[in-house]
């Protein structure tokens, strides 16, 4: 059974949303400078790397990450390949057989982008009336290969427009190894105290 890793490696060179801290890490004990053990310092945000949004992120009583049940981030989930695309909306969303699937992975090109060490702010994103379109299939959880599923631009409506209808949004994937399908997903964010959201391990595991 192969396994995808699709998550992103978190170091200094990892991007970052515009105003949100840098991920930094270093060491802090080190077995070379007579330290009993190697311990490294990681500071980052809640929506570092590959990360979960919970509806709290941009609803004030939104429910928080504490009350999300796990079994929302693990089971089947399709991989949809819209390499090419500038935006993600009906017409795009219209065209994948999306009966059954509640779990749903955006495969962008914003997957190159991790390469680039910094943060990019053209990468593709999903329109106000793309989002209207899951809400509409009954789609759980959405996720997509940049730190944001909304444009740069954007005010937080797409955002809401999902959160709002409890669909949790999965961002910073990288898919790039990933073919299109049907996969297995197991997502399991940090228990933290970050209501919000949390940085999460994310993988595939094939049928």
């Amino acid at each position: 059974m192969k396994i995808l890793d699709i998550s992103v490696r978190l170091d200094n060179g990892t991007p970052s949303y515009p105003g949100d801290p840098l991920v930094a890490v270093e060491p802090v004990l080190t077995l070379e400078n007579g330290d009993g053990a190697n311990v490294s310092r990681i500071n980052l945000a809640s929506h570092s790397g590959t990360h979960l949004d919970a509806p709290r992120h941009m609803i004030s009583k939104g429910a928080p990450m504490s009350a999300i049940p796990l079994s929302l981030l693990m089971g089947k989930a399709m991989v949809a390949d819209l390499t090419g695309c500038t935006e993600i909306g009906p017409r795009e969303l219209l065209a994948l057989p999306l009966r059954g699937v509640t779990r749903l992975l955006l495969k962008t090109g914003n997957s190159r982008l991790w390469k680039a060490g910094r943060f990019s702010p053209g990468y593709v994103s999903l329109a106000e009336k793309g989002a209207d379109c899951l809400v509409e299939a009954g789609i759980e959880l959405v996720g997509i290969d940049y730190l944001s599923i909304e444009a740069c631009r954007g005010n937080g409506d797409v955002h809401r427009r999902l959160l709002e209808k409890g669909i949790l949004i999965l961002e910073g994937l990288d898919l790039s190894g990933v073919k299109p399908g049907m996969y297995e997903l197991v997502c399991l964010p940090l228990k933290s105290a970050a209501e919000d959201g949390a940085p999460a391990r994310a993988v595939l595991r094939e049928l």
